[in-house]
């Protein structure tokens, strides 16, 4: 299983949270009432992986995640406006040799949209800290190792400005080795410290920045919405290029299915095991329309229920449901997808034994490597990878997954991270969880 994954989401004055700190997994399921910050997380989750990884300032305003400007999005004390001049997000992971590494950025105000100002690399005793960035404020590197601690006063050049990342940032140090004693006028030697850097210190900065290189995958972090593309009778060729809405899929398939015939195949295989299982379909096909390649097309879906074969139908004509998993799946199934998926409310448009089945695909896909986080509202989903811990049906551990319990706590959400037992149940779970998933399911028992 891989093990270059979020361990661990914190959350300082981010919206709805004052301080947070919520233990990640490689399936992490969020359950909780309407408007307790769930889709929030899942937008800070982005967010964090776009600095640290993507090395952009994220927009909190790019779909699927609309969180407004800093005003919105800054916490609000008291209710009455008192909002934070800052907040900040971080992540705990592991990274090269299985060395824990962690992350933190803090955003304020620049033209009203959220800045980053202050980013922290860390692993044990090594640290770098880059602070003004993208202020008025006079940038700053911090750096401290087992030696010592120290500050370079980088001033007010437009190249630290712009290029903070971890792969500038090493490039620098590493040009920087022969200068310390040079700098000396602008090195603050702090707590003691009688000397400047040393080789080793400055090769442990670049080993813990070029670790944050290698730490993200190749694939960026996907994230999905809440209710996908609408299905269309025919579809005409374009460039397929992913979106949250699952747009794309359809042009998608066309492409596979003219271009390599064997993924298509395996392609095809895999999300008919699952229509299958799940009740949703039994084939799916592309039907060319025309003689020409790059004609239009439809994508038809074949149901046989109690017959052995069925004709196939259009899309649009067999409910929405399965034009609604279809982005799911090809999101899960496609083999240069990212490691790092983010789904909202997966469920939406399915049938309780089609959640279900989304459950184990769940596990599976986590168990052989990719992370997930996905806010649910469906206890089919929560149950169902519950029961295949217990049962064994995947490789999935139970300290493989995490359920994060957002609760509102007066004006502010709290998140309980709850961990699984082997068999299946939920570990020290708080009253409020026990009654936002039990007390309908007692009064059925007790019926």
């Amino acid at each position: 299983m891989n093990r270059n994954q979020f361990q661990e989401i914190r959350l300082r004055d981010f919206r709805c949270f004052r301080e947070e700190t919520a233990r990640l997994a490689p399936l992490t399921l969020l359950v909780g009432d309407n408007s307790t910050g769930k889709t929030s997380f899942l937008a800070a989750t982005r967010a964090v992986w776009d600095v640290a990884f993507e090395e952009t300032e994220p927009d909190f305003r790019k779909p699927p995640y609309d969180l407004g400007a800093f005003p919105e999005i800054a916490h609000n004390r008291n209710g009455a406006g008192n909002h934070a001049s800052s907040f900040g997000i971080g992540f705990r992971g592991q990274g090269r040799r299985r060395r824990p590494v962690e992350f933190d950025v803090t955003f304020t105000s620049r033209a009203a949209a959220p800045s980053p100002s202050r980013l922290s690399w860390r692993r044990q005793d090594v640290r770098v800290e880059f602070s003004g960035v993208n202020t008025r404020k006079e940038a700053a590197i911090d750096l401290a190792s087992g030696n010592g601690e120290w500050r370079l006063e980088v001033g007010s050049e437009p190249r630290f400005r712009r290029l903070w990342t971890p792969a500038f940032l090493t490039y620098w140090l590493r040009e920087t080795i022969d200068e310390f004693d040079r700098r000396s006028d602008r090195l603050q030697k702090r707590k003691g410290t009688l000397k400047a850097p040393g080789q080793q210190d400055l090769e442990n900065f670049s080993d813990l920045l070029f670790s944050f290189t290698t730490f993200g995958h190749s694939e960026p972090l996907f994230a999905s919405a809440p209710i996908r593309s609408s299905p269309s009778r025919t579809y005409d060729p374009t460039r397929p290029s992913p979106d949250p809405e699952g747009a794309y899929v359809p042009t998608w398939f066309a492409s596979v299915h003219h271009q390599d015939r064997d993924a298509w195949l395996e392609l095809e295989s895999r999300l008919e095991r699952f229509g299958r299982r799940s009740g949703l379909f039994d084939e799916i096909a592309v039907k060319q329309l025309g003689e020409m390649e790059g004609g239009p097309f439809q994508l038809q879906i074949g149901k046989a229920g109690k017959r052995a074969a069925s004709p196939r139908r259009n899309l649009i004509d067999v409910g929405y449901g399965v034009s609604q998993a279809l982005p799911v799946l090809v999101e899960l199934f496609r083999s240069d997808a990212s490691r790092m998926l983010l789904f909202q409310q997966p469920e939406v448009h399915l049938h309780p034994s089609a959640q279900a089945a989304l459950g184990t695909l769940f596990s599976e896909a986590a168990a052989a490597g990719r992370q997930l986080v996905v806010e649910t509202h469906s206890d089919y989903i929560v149950d169902r990878v519950l029961l295949d811990v217990r049962d064994r049906r995947t490789d999935l551990k139970a300290d493989d997954v995490s359920i994060l319990y957002f609760q509102r706590e007066d004006l502010d959400v709290g998140i309980h991270s709850l961990r699984v037992g082997d068999d299946g149940s939920i570990l020290d779970a708080p009253e409020g969880y026990r009654r936002f998933f039990q007390d309908e399911l007692n009064r059925v028992i007790d019926y």
